[in-house]
């Protein structure tokens, strides 16, 4: 018996990028017509590669440096958090270039709860594992005040349960905008202890 559902969500990948540099102001995301994903995650991409060194989202389990898989070689946001997260801000729209996004896609309600171990899969056959819902952090509100100046200061309370996935690659293929998505979700039932 199959251990992932497929179901009737899909979503439809409407941005693509990576970001390129290790300068945490800066955070910009070159825009992308297609990614390659590999089992590092995006080549040359500040988050790619099969290990990474733990951070303080995981001090409770490792000693900061620690080797660990990385699960977080891609960020994955849906549009219409990001429209929530700048109406909120009170600003038109939000520059995914700026937000540290490797993907932005639309049509999944509720994206950035969409339950741990779910897959995303591309009709190429390219499918990430959703880590776990990513939580906002300063570095985008730093890139965000180029386009948006003190109201960028309330990205992170505004990105409270709307900033997105942290994926990793399980089936390497290429992505394009306008792709469309098909989400997998584990069956099993929600853990109730």
């Amino acid at each position: 018996m199959p251990a992932l559902m497929p179901t009737h969500y899909t979503a439809e990948i409407v941005w693509l990028g990576s970001v390129m540099t290790d300068d945490r102001d800066e955070l910009m995301s070159p825009q992308r017509a297609t990614l390659d994903l590999t089992f590092e995650g995006v080549a040359g991409a500040f988050h790619a590669g099969v290990t990474r060194a733990s951070c303080s989202r995981v001090k409770s389990q490792y000693a900061k440096g620690t080797p660990i898989k990385n699960e977080r070689q891609l960020s994955i946001v849906s549009q219409e958090e990001i429209d929530q997260i700048a109406a909120e801000m009170g600003v038109d729209t939000l520059d995914p270039r700026r937000l540290g996004a490797t993907m932005v896609v639309k049509g999944i309600p509720d994206f950035s709860h969409v339950p741990p171990s779910s897959r995303l899969q591309a009709p190429s056959g390219a499918t990430v594992t959703v880590d776990m819902e990513n939580r906002p952090c300063q570095f985008p509100a730093k890139s965000l005040v180029v386009d948006h100046g003190d109201a960028a200061k309330g990205f992170k309370p505004a990105a409270k349960n709307l900033r997105g996935v942290c994926a990793w690659v399980a089936s390497e293929g290429r992505v394009a905008v306008g792709d469309t998505l098909t989400l997998h979700i584990p069956d099993q039932p929600v853990w109730a202890p």
